[in-house]
């Protein structure tokens, strides 16, 4: 509402402006009377010598906010009628009728009033009309965009632009023009290029202007398909770095301590409750400092699964090492609690997270690749985690006990270690990382009680292939996976892709039962 009533504001202002401006009578009446053809012919005269006072005219025939009766043409804005022209309060007779717009009118409306913001201060803005005029350019809107192309000074939207007179001058009756076209496109990144000069080579008649096209086709092709490939690296980069996070956590509890916990999944839900409590936290008390609650959901994030995690151990888990059956189905039964619990303090339905602004957007590295800062900073958020838990295990005092544990315990035990405690640690620390793994997932989709299930089973096939308890396989079977996923999803379908992988592992496994990295020492002869 807000923003409606400043463009209308904005429009007023422009009616105001005095009689410096072009915009006649005749010329709205031609715009708002008649057939669409008629009015389309007219539109594309005033978008060739467009004003400020036409773009506001234009503006609210976009908005339906134009009136006629007989041949009075009237802007209605507040329940009262202005004239177009003179920007003078008018009367708005009984009879009068709302000016209709079809779809193609309305089509041909939203790319006038984008060829018009391509002068616009704002560098987003003109980005936003260059992209909207990708697919819609035509000869009419040639004057204008030539226009706003000499008057550009930045040169990355200036090279955008350029792609879009070349789209204009394609669908031009000049063949001199079109083949001048399909040489400026043969360098466009642009996925709707490809589009463009298909339905061009539909249309075209002359046979070297259609050769011309069929080799820029061919070098446009060459370019998305490098564009789909680092596409595909980077999102297999994206889900393994997920995946990542989802295992190693599974790393600890099941590579390290033996302990097949099936409970894993709703310890990362946990994990993404937790971000979704601490978001509301600062919408109702911080609002000002929203973008920074993601920072302030990591420690408790993992703080609020590792004590589950302490918890669960001290309470079940720990009376039941050795016992790998017994285990799994306790866990089991642990996961399903976990999740009704959650229903009934959340409810059934998904809740929604937001990404802080910061996170919003991405970079645009090619024209059919943008690669978003949310998966960026989760990649980091990887590595960040990965280099952290690498240092628990090898540098601390509490990695040394875990390491000493996890091979020998009775040795352990005979040096004055509390193997109980550090059971409980370990355990903790593995729950705290799945922790992690909810916050991080919070940000790319859906958090609900079901959050879990969905990578429960991947994160045990990224431990089992990677070696178990080798953080180092840990990260090879995790990105493997991811990139070789997102590969085969491009080939086969999701599905399927699935199912190739997880062949895949059965026969690497069938091959090498130890997984990548085999455990060396005393504890892979026990």
């Amino acid at each position: 509402m807000l923003s409606r009533l400043i463009r209308w504001m904005a429009i007023a202002i422009l009616f105001m402006a005095g009689s410096a401006y072009s915009l006649t009578a005749d010329e709205v009446r031609a715009l708002s009377l008649g057939d669409s053809d008629a009015r389309i012919e007219a539109l594309n005269k005033a978008v060739a010598m467009a004003d400020d006072k036409t773009a506001a005219f234009l503006q609210a025939l976009s908005e339906d906010a134009v009136k006629v009766a007989g041949d009075k043409v009237m802007v209605i804005r507040d329940g009262k009628g202005f004239d177009p022209v003179t920007g003078a309060e008018v009367s708005v007779p009984e009879g009068a009728e709302d000016v209709m717009n079809n779809n193609r009118m309305r089509g041909e409306l939203d790319s006038a009033l984008a060829a018009l913001k391509l002068f616009a201060k704002d560098e987003k803005t003109r980005i936003a009309a260059i992209k909207q005029l990708q697919s819609d350019a035509d000869e009419t809107k040639l004057p204008l965009i030539e226009k706003a192309f000499a008057a550009e000074s930045n040169a990355q939207i200036k090279e955008q632009l350029g792609m879009v007179r070349a789209a204009a001058l394609l669908n031009s009756t000049d063949k001199t023009r079109r083949l001048e076209a399909a040489k400026l496109l043969s360098t466009s990144t642009q996925a709707n290029t490809k589009t463009v000069l298909l339905a061009r080579l539909a249309q075209e008649t002359e046979p070297d202007v259609k050769a011309a096209l069929q080799n820029t086709l061919r070098q446009v092709e060459a370019s998305l398909a490098w564009g789909d490939r680092l596409g595909a690296i980077f999102s297999g980069i994206s889900l393994g770095s997920i995946l990542l996070l989802v295992a190693l956590g599974l790393a600890i509890t099941y590579g390290l301590m033996g302990v097949i916990n099936m409970a894993h999944g709703e310890l990362m839900m946990i994990g993404a409750y937790a971000t979704y409590v601490v978001q509301g936290l600062f919408q109702k008390y911080l609002p000002g400092a929203f973008d920074w609650y993601l920072l302030a959901s990591v420690p408790v994030a993992f703080m609020a699964s590792a004590l589950m995690g302490a918890a669960l151990e001290r309470s079940v888990i720990r009376f039941l090492y050795g016992r790998p059956l017994e285990t799994l189905l306790a866990t089991w039964g642990i996961s399903l609690m976990l999740m009704q619990g959650v229903r009934t303090l959340f409810g059934a339905q998904n809740v929604g997270v937001e990404n802080p602004s910061w996170m919003s957007g991405g970079v645009q590295v090619l024209g059919n690749l943008s690669l978003p800062y949310n998966r960026l900073v989760i990649v980091g958020f990887a590595i960040f985690v990965l280099a952290g838990v690498a240092w628990v295990i090898g540098k601390t005092r509490l990695g040394l006990f875990v390491r000493g544990v996890t091979q020998n315990r009775p040795m352990a035990s005979c040096m004055g270690v509390n193997t109980a405690r550090i059971d409980t640690y370990a355990f903790a620390l593995g729950s705290g990382i799945a922790g992690l793994a909810g916050c991080a997932l919070s940000q790319v989709g859906n958090v609900g009680p079901d959050l879990g299930q969905g990578y429960i089973v991947d994160s045990f096939m990224v431990v089992v292939l990677g070696g178990v308890g080798q953080l180092a396989g840990t990260v090879y079977a995790a990105l493997g996976l991811g990139v070789l996923n997102k590969f085969l999803e491009g080939w086969a379908g999701a599905v399927l892709a699935k199912i190739a992988v997880l062949v895949f592992i059965i026969i690497f496994i069938q091959k090498r039962p130890q997984g990548i990295f085999a455990m060396k020492g005393r504890s892979a002869e026990a």
